[in-house]
């Protein structure tokens, strides 16, 4: 069966068909070589206001029951940019760790990753994870939590995800 995984774009001008999304893209491209299991990307775009955000989030987790929801865009430090906020309004729990390696390693490519606000956080068996809406901040950021996710994927009783070692290897406790 396949792992449904949502891939949710914020922003308001790709929303409008201004700008050319490349945030969703960038996380399908990353899942697709980093993944060895059967998955489906269930894909959303919404502009940047929250009850929007809300929404999407709420029935890709609770209606449509994916037990990953990525997010892009909407993480910074401008007046739009709600994303963090409607995730934390969602999460029954915030999963601070994320955050902090997401902009560990971000700081090691560009000193604007400072400004970054991105969050994780679960809602019932699906984790949230906001990310950034640049592309190859997309992968810095996947790339420096990923081989948590399955494991934590697998702690609120979802499927187990296997990764490709050459992109991300899962770590799993050895007793698991």
């Amino acid at each position: 069966m396949s792992i449904r995984i949502g891939v949710v774009t914020v922003s308001d001008r790709a929303f409008r068909g201004e700008y050319e999304d490349r945030g969703g893209p960038a996380v399908i491209a990353w899942l697709q070589a980093a993944l060895q299991s059967d998955w489906t990307a269930v894909p959303a775009l919404v502009p940047d206001e929250i009850d929007r955000v809300d929404a999407v989030l709420r029935r890709l987790c609770d209606e449509e029951r994916c037990p990953l929801v990525l997010t892009t865009g909407g993480t910074g430090p401008a007046r739009r940019d709600i994303t963090p906020e409607a995730t934390a309004q969602v999460c029954h729990r915030v999963l601070d760790g994320f955050g902090e390696q997401m902009r560990s390693a971000s700081l090691q490519v560009v000193p604007t990753a400072i400004l970054s606000r991105q969050i994780a956080g679960t809602r019932g068996s699906s984790l949230i994870i906001n990310l950034p809406g640049n592309p190859s901040a997309v992968a810095d950021c996947l790339d420096a939590v990923f081989s948590a996710v399955p494991w934590c994927i697998e702690l609120l009783e979802g499927p187990r995800i296997e990764t490709n070692p050459e992109v991300c290897s899962a770590y799993r406790p050895p007793q698991a």
